[in-house]
């Protein structure tokens, strides 16, 4: 049987759909009956039988970071896709991102070495990949470097770290890093957000760009690499090197808006996370700004993703097609944002 963490988040939801696809059991882990519905509703847009396949899905009340709670859940389990994660650019959320995504990982490598797991795979982020040179191609084996890099970045390396120890132990691990990612779900979270703001009309893009991907390729690139004999390796999980203007555009374009057509300034973005951080430590505002997100947002960084092409033969989907449906469900599950 297979154990899914993060079964109610972007990436889970669609994981357990394609591993029920799959006619795989399946057991997931969640922690509130509120974030059940999420993965229902993502099942509803992909199946007209999306209730009998979610009946399916053994579901175990857990947190990574409660190990009495997950021992429970790895009884009879052989593989593990860890997709569970706290995600935060904000340096004040430096404990809960230890907590939930270093230490958390440290559990569910500890339980699978103890139930004798066959196979973990660990979802990461191209953010634990080292960054390179400016402007050079990023690769699975560019350095770790910790200047100038986010507190959710460190988290994820520090994650990774646990995972290859867990492969020293004996457990055979894969990794993936994918870029951001792009799809079905709530837009009130994560990478989804680009397509709730730029619902509400917007005139201006950042001047950078990033690696992007669909949800659903990452979803069957881990299945791919799971079920294959590869292991102890990552991956990097990029369909397409983009820019913001380009994406912004595009959503815009698939919302019928208007799209931004101005660039914001160098010197507006760094003077933004200084008073972002004047604002937070004075004045105990919630942290919007960063002196690592504007890093991440005024440079276009690419990514390689030979590395997977070439070892599983993977083959990425067309993501302006992901972006085009996913404006599509957005319009129809958030309709008062239209009007």
């Amino acid at each position: 049987m297979i154990l899914v963490t993060g079964g109610t988040g972007l990436v889970g939801a669609h994981l357990l759909f394609h591993l029920l696809s799959e006619n795989k059991r399946v057991k997931a882990i969640y922690r509130s009956e509120e974030s059940l519905l999420e993965t229902i509703s993502i099942f509803k847009h992909y199946s007209d039988e999306a209730n009998s396949l979610y009946q399916r899905i053994t579901w175990i009340k857990a947190d990574i970071t409660d190990v009495p709670s997950l021992e429970i859940a790895f009884k009879g389990i052989t593989q593990v896709y860890h997709a569970a994660a706290m995600i935060s650019f904000n340096p004040a959320a430096w404990s809960a991102l230890k907590k939930t995504n270093f230490e958390g990982t440290a559990n569910i490598v500890n339980l699978c070495l103890a139930h004798k797991v066959e196979k973990l795979c660990y979802v990461s982020s191209i953010a634990a990949v080292g960054r390179g040179t400016h402007q050079a191609v990023v690769t699975e084996e560019n350095d770790w470097l910790e200047s100038e890099t986010s507190v959710y970045a460190l988290s994820k390396h520090l994650a990774e770290m646990e995972v290859w120890r867990g492969s020293q132990e004996g457990l055979k691990v894969v990794i993936v890093n994918p870029g951001v990612i792009l799809g079905p779900g709530n837009w009130n979270q994560g990478s989804l957000k680009f397509f709730a703001k730029t619902a509400k009309g917007i005139q201006r893009y950042f001047p950078g760009g990033t690696g992007f991907v669909a949800v659903k390729d990452v979803a069957s690139a881990m299945y791919m690499l799971m079920e294959s004999e590869v292991y102890n390796e990552r991956f990097i999980t990029i369909s397409e090197n983009m820019s913001f203007k380009n994406l912004l555009v595009q959503i815009s374009n698939s919302f019928g808006l208007d799209a931004p057509s101005k660039q914001i300034p160098m010197w507006q973005m760094e003077i933004g996370w200084r008073l972002d951080w004047f604002s937070h430590y004075f004045l105990r505002t919630k942290r919007r700004l960063t002196r690592d997100t504007v890093n991440s947002l005024k440079t276009q960084r690419m990514y390689s993703s030979e590395k997977i092409e070439k070892t599983i033969g993977f083959e990425f989907s067309d993501l302006q097609k992901c972006i085009a449906s996913s404006c599509a469900y957005f319009k129809s599950r958030y309709p008062e944002a239209f009007k």
